[in-house]
C-alpha cells in the first residue's frame, strides 16, 4: 500500500470514528436532556465544573468554580442547607456516593441530589458528579399513599387501621402510668332511610360533614376515626375535663340539635347512639375494647336509639347468649328442629272454640326452650325469619287440613307473619299455593300482623294485605293499645279481626282507668265492624268481665294454654262429640 493509499484509509477511519462520537454523543445529549435530571461534572485534576443537560430547569445561575456552590446553598429551603452543604462534599467523609431529598425555595419541586465521587489507586478522589432530579411526582404520590394509610379518604379523619394502631398506644401507655383510656362508638340512627330515600351521594356528603365536624374535637389525648359508612369511633387518653366522655358526648349532642346543610340545599336533621367501654374495666386489648363499646352502642339502639349507654358486665353477656343462640339456630333451621304449638281462642258467649293461633316452639340440642321472644327478633336480624316462616305455615296449614278431615269442625287457623316475610316478592303465592295444597279455603286463615311492622312498610303491606283480604283471608292486628298509633292504622287497614293486648286484661278488673280504655275499644271496633279477642286471660273474673261488655273472643290460660297437635285433637274430639 502506497503513502497515499495509507493516508486515505487513515482519514475514512478518523472520519468513522468522528462519527461515532458524534452519534455516542448525541445519543447522551438526548438521554440526558429528555430526562428530568441535571448534571454537574466537578474535576480534581483541573479545579474546573461543567453542567449538563437540564440545568436551567432546576436553576437560573451556572456553577463555574466552588464559590458558585453557595449559590446552590441559596436556591432550597433553610431547612435543607446544612445536609445539603454535607452531602455536596461527602468526599471529607471518604464516601463514594450519598443522596438526599431537599425542596426548592419558592417553588413547588422536590429535588433529589445524588453525589458520586470516583476515586484513583491511592484512594485520592478524580471526579465527582453531582445529580439534580426532580421527584416531585415521586414524593406527591409517595405522600398519597402515606395519607390513604393513616387516613380516611371521605372524612380526613384517622381510617380504623391507623385508630387501632394510635388505641394500642394509648392502652400501652394506661397500664404503665395506671390510666384509663375510653372508647366512644357512634352510629347514625336511622341512615338506611337517608340513603334510600335521598341517594347514596347525599349520605355520603352527610357523613363527610359529620366527620369534619368531629375533627374539631381532636386534641392532645383524643383521637377520632371514621370506620365506615356511618360509623364513628373516638378514642379517649384519661378522659376527665374538656375531654371527659361526658362533655364530647354533650357536645355532639349540642351540634345535632342543628340540621346540617348540604351543598343541595337540603337541610337533614340526624340523632346518633352512642355506646362507651373503657380500659381496663371492658377489656385489655385494643380490639376487645373496641368490640365491647359497639354492642353497647347496638344496646343503645335496641332501647330507642338517640343515647349513649355505658359498659356493664350483663350487656356483653346478653350479647355472648344471643350470639349462642344465633349460631345454634342457624342449625335449627337447617334441621327443621322446631315444634309447633297452638293455643285455643274460645267465643266469650259459649265458650266454643273459634279457632287456633300458631305459636313456634324451639328446644335446642340440651333439651331447653328457648322463647320465641328470644330467637324470632334474631331470626329477623339475620334473615332466618323467611324459612322460619315458610315452615311454619306449612307445618300449621297440614295439621289443619288433617283436623278438618277428620273432625270437619268450623275454626280458623291464626298465623303469626313478620314484617320481612310480607317483604317477600313472593309472598302472596306462595300462600295461595299453599292453602291450595291442603285445600283450605282463604276465609279459614287469619294472618295476623302487629303495628311495630307498619312503620317502615306500611304502604307496601297494607297493598299486600289488600290483595289478601279481597280473596277471603282475615286479617287481624295484634297487641293492640301498645303501640304510638293505633288508632290511626284503624281507618287505613284492611282488618277483620282486633286482638286487645295481655297489658290491658292484666290490669283490667283493679284499674278504673283500664276498664275505661278497655270498654272503650270494644265499644269503637264494634262500631267499625271489626271482630275483638282479649289475649292473656287467665282467671274466670276477668273472663266474665269482658263477656258482659260483649268482648267476641277470648285467648288466654283460663280456657286453653298452647298445646302440641295432639292435644288440640282431644279439645276437638270434646267439641264434635
Amino acid at each position: 500500500m502506497d503513502f497515499m493509499e495509507e493516508l486515505k484509509y487513515q482519514v475514512d477511519l478518523l472520519s468513522a470514528m468522528n462519527r461515532k462520537l458524534s452519534r455516542d454523543e448525541k445519543m447522551l445529549r438526548l438521554i440526558c436532556e429528555t430526562s428530568n435530571s441535571a448534571f454537574l461534572y466537578y474535576s480534581y485534576e483541573e479545579g474546573t465544573f461543567s453542567t449538563v443537560a437540564n440545568w436551567d430547569y432546576f436553576f437560573d445561575f451556572t456553577v463555574t468554580d466552588l464559590r458558585d456552590l453557595t449559590r446552590l446553598y441559596d436556591s432550597v429551603e433553610d431547612e435543607y442547607v446544612i445536609p445539603l452543604r454535607e452531602v455536596l462534599f461527602i468526599e471529607n467523609q471518604k464516601l463514594k456516593s450519598q443522596a438526599i431529598d431537599v425542596k426548592l425555595k419558592g417553588r413547588h419541586i422536590c429535588m433529589e441530589v445524588e453525589v458520586s465521587i470516583v476515586y484513583d489507586a491511592l484512594d485520592h478522589p478524580t471526579d465527582k458528579i453531582i445529580r439534580f432530579r426532580d421527584v416531585t411526582k415521586f414524593n406527591t404520590q409517595n405522600d398519597e399513599l402515606t395519607y390513604l394509610a393513616y387516613y380516611d379518604i371521605l372524612t380526613g379523619l384517622y381510617n380504623r387501621n391507623y385508630f387501632v394502631r394510635l388505641l394500642g398506644e394509648y392502652i400501652r401507655r394506661a397500664e404503665e402510668a395506671n390510666e384509663t383510656v375510653a372508647v366512644m362508638f357512634l352510629d347514625f340512627d336511622d341512615f338506611r332511610r337517608v340513603n334510600d330515600g335521598m341517594g347514596i351521594i347525599v349520605g355520603d356528603e352527610l357523613v363527610q360533614m359529620f366527620g369534619q365536624f368531629l375533627s374539631d374535637l381532636l386534641g392532645d389525648n383524643v383521637i377520632i376515626s371514621h370506620f365506615n359508612s356511618d360509623l364513628f369511633c373516638i378514642g379517649i387518653y384519661s378522659p376527665c375535663g374538656a375531654r371527659s366522655v361526658e362533655t364530647i358526648y354533650k357536645t355532639i349532642t349540642e351540634r345535632l340539635k342543628k340540621p346540617f346543610k348540604l351543598s343541595g340545599g337540603q337541610e337533614i336533621f340526624i340523632t346518633v347512639s352512642a355506646g362507651v367501654a373503657e380500659y381496663p374495666e371492658a377489656a385489655t386489648k385494643t380490639l376487645e375494647l373496641i368490640n365491647c363499646a359497639e354492642i353497647v352502642m347496638f344496646k343503645a339502639k335496641s332501647m330507642g336509639k338517640d343515647k349513649v349507654l355505658y359498659y356493664d358486665g350483663t350487656i356483653l353477656d346478653d350479647f355472648l347468649k344471643n350470639v349462642t343462640i344465633e349460631n345454634k339456630l342457624k342449625d335449627a333451621v337447617f334441621q327443621q328442629n322446631f315444634i309447633m304449638y297452638y293455643q285455643p281462642q274460645f267465643r266469650t258467649m259459649d265458650r266454643a272454640l273459634r279457632g287456633v293461633e300458631a305459636l313456634i316452639r324451639w328446644k335446642d340440642d340440651n333439651g331447653k326452650m328457648i322463647s320465641p321472644a328470644v330467637f324470632i327478633p334474631i331470626a329477623e336480624k339475620n334473615g332466618a325469619i323467611v324459612p322460619i316462616g315458610a315452615w311454619v305455615i306449612e307445618e300449621s296449614l297440614k295439621a289443619f287440613a288433617a283436623w278438618k278431615r277428620k273432625y270437619h269442625y268450623p275454626m280458623i287457623m291464626s298465623l303469626n307473619i313478620s314484617a320481612i316475610q310480607y317483604r317477600q316478592p313472593d309472598f302472596i303465592d306462595k300462600v295461595l299455593q299453599l292453602m291450595d295444597k291442603y285445600e283450605i279455603s282463604p276465609e279459614e286463615i287469619e294472618l295476623e300482623i302487629t303495628e311495630s311492622i307498619l312503620i317502615d312498610d306500611f304502604t307496601e303491606i297494607t297493598e299486600k294485605l289488600v290483595v289478601l283480604r279481597d280473596i277471603g283471608v282475615k286479617i287481624s292486628l295484634d297487641d293492640f293499645g301498645t303501640g304510638y298509633s293505633s288508632l290511626s292504622y284503624l281507618k287505613g287497614l284492611p282488618i277483620d279481626t282486633l286482638k286487645i293486648d295481655k297489658s290491658f286484661i292484666d290490669t283490667v278488673i283493679t284499674d278504673e282507668n283500664t276498664r275505661i280504655i278497655t270498654e272503650s275499644i270494644i265499644y269503637m271496633v264494634k262500631k267499625l265492624g271489626f271482630e275483638t279477642i282479649a289475649e292473656g286471660v287467665e282467671t274466670e273474673e276477668q273472663f266474665r268481665y269482658l263477656n258482659e261488655i260483649d268482648c267476641d273472643n277470648i285467648q288466654g290460660y283460663f280456657l286453653g294454654k298452647p298445646m302440641p297437635s295432639d292435644k288440640i285433637e282431644n279439645l276437638l274430639a270434646d267439641m264434635t262429640a
